[in-house]
């Protein structure tokens, strides 16, 4: 996949181009949906697959005061876009300036114009724009002028519920890692570096990795069955996520215990994939009362983890 990072890059380099925008936080099943459909009208015409998104997400930009938590980072988001197999990615750049064009100047400067496109798809319930104002009306009104056709896709879903990075984002929130894999199509995962912390595990026999996690949305706290990726290695494991009640912590940390593991993990990257929630965050009377509650969570988590499949992303 080639990545487009500004509208200089782009002129005349996209030859008949079959489209799709959106801001594809998550990247889950009913964007891989569309994804698919792109590249597949792109064969039937010889042309090329092109999703266009921005960066950073319009939300940062038009209302910053909204607690407002992506799904994925942005490299993370590039990363699995790629892996959907399309030819071209385009991320412009979002900015109040940007976010004053009109629908219809975005669709002949930059789709029709830098892009050159033949063929627009897009969700059932789209609208672009200032205002929203690019709906399916305007776009097959300019695609009669400027040569291009639009395609709409039904809602797309498991039959019960709409695939949607709200719903998403919500049930992650809620600390329902297992309920989000049907519609991410993976299960939730986060990642950065391991950095130093208070090593209050392994004095206690529990050694964590405390992970600088690069992702704004984290489940809620709580204790977690995780599998740990590292360079071409994965581990089960019992991952705290939260403040740590028992040591009036001042911050949230993700930390994850490997079972059966001995090791020096500071300054490598690891990514934990939720695999199933535990318990809530306690806070304890004591060391003791701690301790006996991570051993019986590691008990718990060696159970729920001895039959789980983890679920990465794949082109269905």
């Amino acid at each position: 996949m080639i990545i487009y990072r500004n509208r200089k890059e782009l002129s005349g380099r996209i030859r008949d181009a079959v489209v799709t925008v959106g801001n594809f936080d998550g990247v889950h099943r009913g964007h891989r949906e569309i994804f698919r459909r792109v590249r597949s009208v792109a064969a039937e015409l010889g042309g090329s697959s092109v999703v266009v998104t921005f960066v950073p997400h319009p939300l940062k930009v038009l209302a910053p005061e909204r607690d407002f938590r992506l799904i994925t980072t942005y490299t993370e988001k590039e990363r699995l876009i790629g892996e959907s197999g399309v030819d071209y990615l385009v991320t412009l750049p979002f900015t109040r300036e940007f976010a004053a064009i009109s629908a219809e100047r975005f669709v002949r400067e930059i789709l029709a114009g830098d892009i050159a496109m033949k063929r627009f798809i897009i969700g059932y319930d789209y609208a672009f724009g200032r205002n929203r104002e690019g709906d399916v009306h305007l776009l097959r009104r300019l695609g009669a002028e400027l040569g291009f056709d639009v395609d709409v896709l039904d809602q797309i879903g498991d039959g019960k519920t709409g695939f949607s990075s709200s719903t998403i984002r919500e049930r992650i929130s809620q600390g329902d890692v297992r309920g989000v894999v049907p519609l991410l199509g993976r299960h939730f995962s986060v990642g950065g570096l391991v950095v130093h912390g208070f090593h209050r595990g392994r004095g206690i026999g529990f050694p964590t990795a405390n992970i600088q996690v690069e992702e704004e949305l984290l489940p809620l706290p709580g204790v977690y069955a995780v599998r740990v990726e590292g360079d071409g290695w994965l581990r089960d494991g019992a991952c705290n996520v939260g403040d740590n009640p028992t040591f009036h912590a001042a911050k949230v940390t993700v930390e994850a215990h490997l079972l059966d593991f001995e090791g020096d993990l500071y300054g490598k990257r690891l990514r934990v994939h939720f695999i199933d929630r535990i318990r809530d965050e306690e806070e304890f009377q004591d060391i003791r009362a701690l301790t006996e509650a991570i051993r019986g969570d590691v008990a718990r988590c060696r159970d729920v983890l001895r039959d789980a499949v983890l679920a990465f992303y794949h082109d269905e």
